[in-house]
C-alpha cells in the first residue's frame, strides 16, 4: 500500500512541478515581454488591475508543487521505492522557487501594484525583474527534471 502512496505522490508532484515550471516559462516568454513593451503608466495600471490574479494563480501552484514534492520525499523516506537524491533535489529546488518571492518579488511586485515606483525606474526594474524571474524559472525547470528522474527510477 505504501508503494502506491509513494507512486501517486511522486506522480502528482511531477505534474505539479511541470505545471509550475511551464507557467513560469509562459510568464517569462509572454507576460514579461508584453509588460516591457508598455509605457510605464500603462504597465503599472495593467499590473495594479491583475496583481491579485497573478498571485492567486502562481502562489497556490508553487505551494502545491513544493507540498506534493515534500510529501513524496517524506513518504519515500519512510518506504523507499525510488532514488531519494533526485527527489530531495526537486524539493529543495521547489523551495528555492518559493524563497525567491520574499527575497525579491514581494517588494518589486508591491511597488508595481501600488504604483509607488517612479515611472522613470519602471523599465530598469522590469529588466531586473526579468533576470530574477528567469533564474527562478531555471530552478523550477530543474525541480521538474529532478522529479522526472526520480519517477523514472
Amino acid at each position: 500500500m505504501m508503494e502506491i502512496i509513494v507512486d501517486v505522490l511522486l506522480l502528482l508532484a511531477t505534474v505539479a512541478l511541470g505545471l509550475s515550471a511551464g507557467a513560469l516559462v509562459a510568464e517569462g516568454g509572454v507576460l514579461v515581454p508584453f509588460w516591457r513593451a508598455q509605457r510605464a503608466d500603462a504597465f503599472l495600471a495593467w499590473y495594479r488591475e491583475h496583481a491579485a490574479l497573478l498571485v492567486g494563480f502562481y502562489g497556490p501552484l508553487e505551494i502545491a508543487a513544493l507540498g506534493l514534492t515534500a510529501a513524496a520525499f517524506a513518504a519515500n523516506w519512510l518506504h523507499p521505492i525510488v532514488e531519494a537524491a533526485p527527489l530531495l533535489a526537486a524539493a529543495l529546488l521547489a523551495l528555492a522557487v518559493l524563497i525567491a518571492f520574499p527575497l525579491y518579488f514581494q517588494k518589486a511586485n508591491a511597488s508595481f501594484a501600488s504604483g509607488a515606483i517612479e515611472h522613470a525606474r519602471v523599465a530598469d526594474e522590469l529588466r531586473r525583474w526579468s533576470r530574477w524571474h528567469w533564474a527562478r524559472t531555471a530552478l523550477a525547470v530543474g525541480a521538474f527534471v529532478c522529479a522526472v528522474i526520480a519517477l523514472r527510477s
